[in-house]
C-alpha cells in the first residue's frame, strides 16, 4: 500500500474515531440525567435526578479548547500577518457563537440523530446566503440537489400521529425551530467567511483561532451577565464527572479538526467531504445503536435522502474550480464541520 494511501486511512479513521466519541460524549452530556443526594424539609435524604442545561458553559470549553488548539498550529505554521479586519471577525465569531448554542440547546428537546440529519443540510442557508447577500447563482442540478435535502429533512422531522388523535403533518417543536436558527447562523458565517477570503486570504488556522477566540470572549461575559457561571460551577460541585466530560468533548472536536486539516493539505477537499458526510450518517447509526434512538422507516428514507443529496453535490462539484482555489475555500468551510 503507498505511503499516500496508508495517511488517508488514518485520517479518515481519526476524523470517525474522534467525532464517534464526541458524538456520543454529546449526547450523554446534554441528555443523560445526573443523580445526588439531598435533604428534605424532614431533614430526610432524598436522590433528586437533574439534566445539563448550561448550553454556554458547554460551548464556552469548547471554544477554549478549539482556540488553544488553533493557536498552536498558528505559532507552529508561523504563517503571515493576518490583515483581516476586526468587524469581519467579530460577525463571524457572533455567527458562528449562535450557530453552536442553538445547535447544542437543541440537544434539550430532539434526539442527536435528528440534530446531525439536521446541520448536514448546510447546503441550503449557504445556497440561499450566496443568492442574497454574495449574488451568486446555481446551476439547476445544484437546485435539485439541494430540494432533495429539503425532502429528505422534511420525511425525518415528519411528527407521527400520536394515538387517538385525528390530526397529523409536519409539527416542529423548539428543538426543530434551534436547528433551523443554527442553520440560518451557519449560512451567515460563511457569507461572512467568503467576504473575508476575498479581501485577506487568512488561513483556515487563523481564522479557526480568531472565530474561537472572539467567541471565548463573549461567552465569557454572557456567563457573567446571566448568572449561568455560578450555577455550571454548583452543578459541577454536583457532579464532578460533568468536568472531565466537558474537557473530553472538546479534546475530541480538537482532535478530529486537526486530523480534518491533515486531509485538505494532503488528500483535497473531495476526499474531507467524503468522509465527513460518511461520518455523520454513521453517527446517527451509532446514536440509534447506543442510545435507543430508534428510527421508523420514514426517517430512515428521509436520512438516507439528506446524504444522499449532499454526495450528488460532492460528485457533481468537482472540477468546477481550480484546484487550489477549491481546496482553500472547502478548507474553510470545514471549520464547521460537526
Amino acid at each position: 500500500m503507498e505511503k499516500n494511501s496508508k495517511k488517508f486511512i488514518i485520517c479518515a479513521l481519526g476524523v470517525f474515531i474522534s467525532y464517534f466519541f464526541f458524538g456520543i460524549l454529546q449526547e450523554k452530556v446534554t441528555r443523560g440525567k445526573y443523580s445526588y443526594e439531598s435533604v428534605d424539609e424532614n431533614g430526610e435524604k432524598i436522590v433528586k435526578q437533574e439534566i445539563f442545561i448550561y448550553t454556554l458553559s458547554l460551548v464556552f470549553i469548547q471554544c477554549i479548547i478549539n482556540y488553544i488548539v488553533a493557536y498552536g498550529m498558528v505559532y507552529i505554521g508561523s504563517p503571515k500577518e493576518d490583515k483581516t479586519s476586526k468587524i469581519y471577525y467579530i460577525s463571524v465569531s457572533t455567527t458562528y457563537l449562535l450557530g453552536m448554542v442553538s445547535s447544542n440547546m437543541a440537544l434539550q428537546w430532539i434526539p442527536y440523530p435528528t440534530q446531525v440529519v439536521g446541520k448536514s443540510a448546510k447546503p441550503i442557508p449557504v445556497m440561499i446566503f450566496g443568492v442574497l447577500l454574495g449574488r451568486k447563482s446555481y446551476t439547476l442540478r445544484k437546485y435539485i440537489f439541494v430540494l432533495i435535502i429539503v425532502i429528505g429533512m422534511v420525511l425525518f422531522m415528519l411528527k407521527d400521529k400520536p394515538p387517538g388523535k385525528v390530526d397529523s403533518g409536519v409539527s416542529f417543536g423548539i428543538g426543530e425551530i434551534l436547528i433551523i436558527l443554527s442553520l440560518t447562523m451557519d449560512g451567515l458565517t460563511g457569507a461572512v467567511q467568503e467576504r473575508i477570503r476575498a479581501e485577506s486570504f487568512p488561513t483556515g488556522y487563523q481564522m479557526m483561532k480568531a472565530s474561537n477566540g472572539y467567541s471565548t470572549v463573549f461567552l465569557l461575559v454572557a456567563l457573567i451577565l446571566t448568572g449561568e457561571a455560578l450555577s455550571f460551577f454548583s452543578f459541577a460541585t454536583r457532579h464532578p464527572v460533568i468536568v472531565y466530560n466537558l474537557l473530553t468533548l472538546g479534546l475530541t472536536q480538537a482532535v478530529g479538526q486537526l486530523f480534518l486539516f491533515v486531509m485538505v493539505s494532503e488528500h483535497g477537499p473531495l476526499a474531507v467531504s467524503i468522509v465527513t458526510t460518511t461520518r455523520k450518517f454513521f453517527t446517527v447509526l451509532f446514536s440509534v445503536i447506543f442510545f435507543g434512538n430508534i428510527l421508523n422507516s420514514r426517517q430512515w428514507i428521509g436520512a438516507l435522502a439528506v446524504f444522499i443529496g449532499l454526495f450528488l453535490d460532492i460528485f457533481f462539484s468537482k472540477g468546477k474550480m481550480a484546484p487550489k482555489k477549491k481546496e482553500k475555500e472547502e478548507e474553510v468551510k470545514t471549520l464547521n464541520c460537526k
